[in-house]
């Protein structure tokens, strides 16, 4: 968690409108309210998305995942140095990882697909009865949309999406390229991207002073191209040029020690220039930039043409499943704003019964019975501190509030409108929970307004932050 004083005329901002901080926190049973912006959730997705997720795009994805942390802990392994410039890609990964593969345990669930499929039909009979028949061919639509997708999906996440170069220097080089074509055109026509709204955040990314370290970059794209000549085939015309007869080793050093684009003010430079000082700069990370980018391209405006019938058929449905259903059915999360409510309450995890929240002290007693390894070992800052703080207080607990990725940081409030804690994560069954909710082992896991308050005190010493926070 951060705090942040904000200034009004010189002076601290007066914030009459605030939630007042309950030190108690929360307690198993009590009802709870989560207020946040989640991010995606595929509920309304049909079986036939559903099934293209489960046996293309998510299986794709754990393989990459798999093979990056492998490639990343051997060479972080080498080297004290190397261990401190993959910390942070290799704690993405596992992140992602965790969520990836629990979306996919949860489509592999077959008692799940087939609920899915059921209720499908169920829908379809509703439509049909109705005499609906745009909304019934809808179903249709996207099936189809999604075989179409499926023929040329590997070649779209390697080529159109990237994956098959592995270095965020491609990435840069390729909006340094798609920036001198897009931007002298009309906002509208642009790709998505490069058009006024998405400015600021585009510039932010690509001016990023974020250290580049060659050698991991060599190893990520080295990675990334043997996966691109073992889907695609070595002897694939585009794959050969990209390849220009080396070995991807060999090619990935040659591309990695010979751009320039890990200079900031190079890429401003070309970026602000345009095509003309595109033009004046020989860099190999840009020419293959160049080479790649026609075909994807063409791969890129197929997929937004299937997503835009995907898009169309699910209109069809949602209109007529309204007027079915009412609003007893809520739409997907789109990152809108959204209050979700809950109890506290713990769960069975196999044999193991899990209780609704965990404490300081066991937090310590984990860390040592682990051998203080990762990634069990804590912050310098915490060490020894075991004797100072209060064991039982309550650290992280968990709730039956329905969440998902984009809110974490939200606030977790009681009845009486009280901070009780901040929503961080979930656990494995909350993460299944995005293709459909349903009572059971899912839950949001926050830190405990409690346990913040004991280490803002016993650990780092802000007592002056905490006189305020209380009273």
């Amino acid at each position: 968690m951060s705090f942040f004083r904000v200034y009004r005329d010189g002076k601290p901002a007066k914030t009459p409108h605030f939630l007042k901080w309950n030190a108690a926190g929360a307690k198993d049973g009590e009802l709870v309210f989560v207020a946040g912006h989640p991010g995606r959730t595929n509920r309304l997705n049909t079986h036939a998305e559903l099934v293209a997720m489960r046996d293309e795009a998510l299986p794709f994805r754990m393989e990459q995942i798999y093979r990056g942390e492998a490639v990343l802990e051997a060479w972080a392994a080498r080297d004290r140095e190397n261990r401190r410039r993959a910390t942070g890609a290799i704690t993405g990964i596992r992140n992602g990882r965790k969520a990836v593969g629990a979306r996919l345990e949860g489509l592999l669930d077959a008692g799940f697909m087939k609920r899915k499929a059921e209720a499908e039909t169920e829908l379809k009979e509703s439509f049909f009865v109705s005499g609906n028949d745009e909304a019934d061919k809808a179903f249709d639509r996207i099936a189809a949309a999604e075989k179409e997708g499926a023929e040329i999906g590997m070649r779209g996440r390697l080529l159109s999406e990237g994956n098959g170069f592995g270095t965020s220097l491609f990435g840069i080089a390729r909006t340094l390229l798609r920036a001198a074509e897009e931007r002298p055109k009309p906002n509208r026509e642009r790709l998505r991207e490069f058009q006024d709204a998405g400015k600021v955040s585009l510039e932010l990314d690509l001016f990023s002073d974020e250290p580049i370290y060659r050698d991991m970059e060599t190893e990520k794209m080295a990675s990334a191209l043997t996966v691109l000549c073992g889907k695609l085939g070595a002897d694939d015309p585009l794959v050969a040029k990209i390849m220009a007869g080396k070995a991807p080793r060999e090619r990935s050093e040659e591309l990695v020690a010979g751009t320039l684009l890990t200079d900031v003010g190079l890429r401003r430079k070309i970026y602000e220039g345009g095509k003309e000082a595109l033009a004046g700069v020989q860099d190999p990370m840009l020419e293959l930039a160049k080479l790649v980018d026609p075909e994807a391209r063409e791969l890129r405006k197929r997929f937004e043409a299937i997503d835009e019938t995907v898009k169309q058929a699910h209109e069809k449905i949602s209109a007529a499943r309204f007027a079915l259903e009412g609003d007893s059915n809520y739409p997907d999360a789109t990152s809108s704003l959204r209050l979700a409510y809950g109890v506290v309450k713990g769960y069975r995890e196999g044999s193991t019964e899990v209780p609704s929240a965990t404490t300081l002290g066991g937090l310590f007693a984990r860390s040592e019975l682990q051998g203080h390894v990762s990634p069990f070992q804590l912050p310098t800052t915490w060490a020894g501190m075991e004797k100072k703080i209060q064991s039982d207080t309550p650290f992280n607990f968990v709730c039956t509030a329905d969440i998902t990725g984009g809110n974490s940081g939200s606030p977790v409030v009681n009845k009486a409108g009280e901070l009780v804690g901040l929503i961080f994560d979930g656990n494995q069954d909350n993460l299944k929970l995005g293709f459909g909710y349903q009572s059971g082992n899912g839950r949001a896991v926050s830190v405990h307004s409690g346990g913040m308050l004991e280490t803002l005190d016993k650990i780092y010493g802000a007592k002056r932050l905490l006189e305020e926070i209380t009273h």
